[in-house]
């Protein structure tokens, strides 16, 4: 069994919070370990193979979590870790559990917070174990999200980082397009060596030249020494182009003979230097509409696209807000910058927003609410006023609220009484899960998209819990 269900291991020296986090842990649906000290999970960790998370208990000076690191390191595993923070206050992190904790769980540790943990943990663990390398585990942190469209860049990433072939990375400002230049670099084969970024449309046209190719001394008014340019900086990486449509059409020759020849001179030289760099080029505008408009070398646009990625904007993916606030909200406690908790409201305003900025604006968010409401709950009043949606949709949420309400103190009504001889609390949970669905289904007319709606759950975790509790619509058996 061991082998074949997921396993979480808890390390924690007090066996009766360990115990109830093992509990937690079991009627998750995972295999629960416990452990005391770095001896035992070393000894557990060569028994097992497939242990998703190892979540350690925090203590005054962090010791238990520095010899869980040690051990991670020494074993060579690939498995995420988090810390259960009981303590007020620790000490500052230091740059390795910085760049290795996968996150930390503040207590006190809830069902909803423990199971988003280990959704991230499983996804995580899979993602390392897939490579075989911590790369990979980087480009999840990075490229964080459970949506089709982030699972499909990262294939693509995949794809084409271990190529010589030039990318041309697409999307809206702020959507991340550095971060996937610097993932398909960290890939790559020559990860070794620098990866160099140029923002083309920061650079004055006049010394864009200089600033890519480099220039002898006394070449113009104000060179008073000879200096390198980004191509011989990046000479064996890559060279990231961000903003090459803002990039001067004299500039697209330039650059275009050095595609094709791999080599260029600097400013006021006429010493050839051979180029081996790798391009990687980015642009949130339509090249092929500047193509059209003349503003755009043809020949430059094919050279360029000869693998485009395009990024979705963060309106396209608010299935993943939840997971990307997670994940700026651990870093920000990882480096000691305060910590902050968004409620409901807050989340499902926040999923009404329209994104202009995409990624950059959540993280920007997050960081101003963790500033203005240290160690508190967010509501949505709280949220700055453009964040918030219309009165009309504020109405339904409150209307929501009432009906909520009212289930509520029907359940309360009908509370079951334990009996003396006790009760199979998960069979007793899994019937009323089972029954809630089942009026979900009925009252949608089995549509189930719809009736994911009113449990409030993805159409496909819905699928999931049918499957596994036998649910057909009684007429036929549709499939999903």
């Amino acid at each position: 069994m061991s082998g074949q269900s997921k396993q979480v291991v808890v390390v924690d020296s007090d066996v009766e919070s360990a115990a109830n986090l093992a509990s937690l842990i079991t009627f998750l649906e995972y295999e629960s370990h416990v452990v005391n000290d770095h001896l035992a999970l070393a000894e557990l960790c060569s028994s097992l193979d497939n242990i998703v998370a190892v979540l350690v208990s925090d203590d005054p000076q962090l010791e238990l979590l520095n010899h869980v690191t040690g051990v991670i390191d020494s074993e060579n595993l690939v498995i995420p870790y988090y810390l259960l923070k009981n303590e007020d206050e620790y000490p500052p992190f230091s740059t390795a559990l910085n760049k290795q904790l996968s996150g930390i769980i503040s207590a006190p540790v809830s069902y909803k917070k423990i199971l988003g943990v280990l959704h991230e943990a499983d996804l995580l663990s899979h993602s390392r174990k897939n490579s075989q390398g911590e790369q990979s585990a980087r480009l999840f942190r990075s490229l964080v999200g459970t949506s089709r469209d982030i699972q499909y860049i990262r294939e693509l990433i995949k794809q084409v980082a271990g190529t010589e072939a030039s990318v041309l990375i697409l999307g809206e400002s702020g959507t991340g397009k550095e971060v996937v230049a610097q993932n398909i670099h960290n890939l790559s084969n020559r990860k070794k060596q620098p990866f160099v970024p140029v923002n083309c449309g920061a650079i004055p046209p006049e010394l864009l030249e200089s600033e890519l190719f480099g220039h002898e001394k006394g070449a113009f008014t104000g060179a008073i020494s000879a200096r390198q340019g980004r191509f011989e900086i990046a000479d064996g990486g890559t060279l990231f182009l961000d903003e090459i449509g803002d990039m001067p059409m004299n500039m697209q020759v330039k650059l275009l003979r050095v595609l094709q020849e791999k080599t260029f001179e600097r400013v006021g030289s006429n010493k050839t230097i051979t180029s081996d760099v790798r391009i990687v080029a980015a642009t949130h505008q339509n090249l092929e509409q500047l193509v059209t408009e003349g503003k755009f070398r043809m020949d430059l646009f094919y050279r360029l696209n000869v693998f485009p990625i395009e990024l979705p904007p963060l309106r396209d993916r608010i299935e993943d807000i939840p997971l990307l606030i997670k994940e700026f909200v651990n870093r920000m406690e990882l480096e000691k910058q305060g910590t902050v908790v968004l409620d409901d409201s807050a989340m499902a305003s926040l999923a009404k927003y329209y994104w202009p900025g995409n990624v950059r604006e959540l993280s920007n968010l997050i960081e101003r609410l963790t500033i203005l409401f240290p160690q508190q709950d967010v509501k949505w009043s709280d949220l700055p006023e453009k964040f918030r949606p219309n009165q009309d949709w504020i109405a339904e949420q409150l209307e929501g609220d009432d009906e909520q309400s009212s289930f509520d103190q029907d359940l309360a009504q009908g509370i079951v009484l334990l009996p003396k001889s006790g009760i199979d609390l998960k069979n007793h949970l899994a019937d009323i899960e089972c029954s809630l669905m089942t009026q979900a289904l009925e009252q949608t007319d089995w549509v189930v998209a719809r009736a994911a709606k009113l449990l409030n759950l993805q159409r496909t975790t819905l699928v999931e819990k049918m499957r596994k509790f036998d649910i057909s619509r009684p007429e036929d058996m549709t499939t999903f």
